[in-house]
């Protein structure tokens, strides 16, 4: 887009510069005059802008005659509006030049209506603190934004920082990326940074060559584990960024699954923190709006959304207009209040549900497994007492039983051992929760 060409010719401009002299006066640890080249994979460093995407904000101007646009010609779509009917009666309508616009080619960011939306509203819940200017550009759900941020950082070889146990669906993309894994245990206050520190001060960079560059983090509800990382352990995991030069992948799907509802001071997300402008932060409406509905945003340091919009030129070229379409108007309908109201009663649904599977859970599996308590998301880590590899149990034996959970070696690097179990809440119903926990149970006792 033109906007990211600007971006671009802004960073290295006197301005920038000016602006890293600015930063350093106030002593503040963060990125030179906002330059992440370091690191940048060698596949996106050779990313240019697309010179036709380039062209996509230019055909607004007033006069403009387009002879150089592939677009094709609208009169053909079949489509005259696209109507959807809220649960609670009420009816939402696209027509006219929103239709329009949503049915054509668009900006790679993002239809201007959504990001004005989702910026507003992202600025409600975290705060802007670093030097950095900050962006936001909409994706085709979170994973979308984070498998581009994997391509755009690691190198075959590179190091990446991610927690233990960590989503299966990250490891699937950065696996095959050749990339090498610093693991950091989690326990129920969420990532041990204490740990991370100990590991990162004994780095030998002749046995391990270099640091990590990024870590990828969930904080909220994590999956597998549902640990949220606790307040005291935020700062201090951005300071440690700081002291070792890496980016935080800040990915927090189940930010609005908090079961203490929506206020963030007990909980500031990390980029609210991040006064050294080094977090670039993933955010999903999957798990509140629709997963299908394919809408999240990436929202960072500005080079380095710029940088990952170069990898969405180059690939699916931007989000579905129909769903930015569909969502900006919902939130246009709703407000801060209807969000907020909607929200407030996905939060309270998980949380009745979590109590009643916890609940199923002491009865069944007392002194077979040992959990934790999650305090948002939909998801119970189970470490099960007598059984150091749960693989065969689930994925053979618990099939047979008619009972599905996942096996802990599905969420650790290589697939190894483990003797945990991933369980889910959120879809089966509430009156099956005593017949599956029984079935797994059963299951445990079995393999003793």
């Amino acid at each position: 887009s033109t906007w990211g060409l600007l971006s671009m010719a802004l960073a290295r401009s006197p301005l920038a510069a000016a602006l890293g002299r600015a930063v350093a006066a106030r002593g503040v640890a963060t990125i030179a005059a906002g330059d992440y080249t370091r690191f940048f994979s060698r596949e996106s460093r050779a990313r240019k802008p697309s010179p036709i995407r380039a062209l996509m904000p230019l055909l607004k101007v007033p006069g403009m005659i387009s002879l150089g646009a592939g677009l094709p010609n609208p009169d053909v779509f079949p489509f005259s509006e696209i109507a959807v009917t809220l649960k609670n009666g009420q009816t939402s309508s696209i027509r006219g030049p929103a239709l329009a616009e949503a049915l054509q080619y668009s900006a790679s960011p993002g239809l201007p209506g959504l990001l004005t939306k989702l910026s507003a509203m992202h600025s409600r819940f975290h705060s802007h603190v670093g030097a950095v200017p900050r962006a936001l550009a909409v994706t085709d759900g979170s994973q979308d934004g984070l498998t581009k941020a994997f391509s755009m950082l690691l190198d075959a070889g590179d190091t990446l920082i991610v927690e233990s146990p960590t989503y299966a669906g990250a490891l699937a993309y950065i696996e095959p990326l050749g990339a090498k894994f610093l693991e950091a245990p989690v326990d129920a206050k969420g990532l041990d940074v204490d740990a991370l520190d100990s590991k990162l001060a004994k780095w030998d960079t002749r046995l391990h060559g270099r640091k990590p560059k990024a870590i990828y983090t969930i904080p909220t509800g994590q999956n597998p584990s549902g640990a949220t990382l606790h307040a005291s352990r935020r700062k201090p995991l951005l300071d440690l960024a700081a002291t070792h030069d890496f980016l935080v992948l800040e990915d927090d799907p189940y930010f609005f699954l908090s079961y203490s509802g929506l206020d963030t001071k007990g909980r500031p997300s990390l980029q609210s923190l991040d006064s050294g402008s080094r977090v670039l932060r993933f955010d999903s409406f999957s798990k509140v709006l629709s997963s299908g509905i394919r809408i999240g945003w990436v929202s960072g340091p500005q080079p380095l959304v710029d940088q990952l919009t170069l990898h969405t030129m180059a690939s699916n070229m931007h989000p579905s207009g129909v769903s930015q379409a569909l969502v900006a108007e919902l939130l246009e309908r709703w407000g801060d209040r209807g969000l907020d109201e909607h929200v407030a009663a996905v939060q309270g649904f998980y949380r009745r549900r979590a109590e009643v599977f916890l609940a199923a859970a002491e009865r069944h599996l007392k002194g077979l497994a040992r959990w934790s308590a999650p305090t948002a998301g939909m998801f119970v880590w189970f470490e099960v007492d007598g059984v150091s590899d749960t693989y065969d149990l689930i994925a053979t034996k618990g099939i047979d039983a008619k009972v599905m959970l996942v096996p802990g070696s599905a969420f650790l690097p290589g697939g190894r051992k483990s003797s945990c179990v991933r369980a889910s809440f959120s879809v089966a119903p509430e009156a099956d929760f005593d017949t599956g926990l029984a079935r797994f149970a059963e299951l445990i006792r079995s393999a003793k």
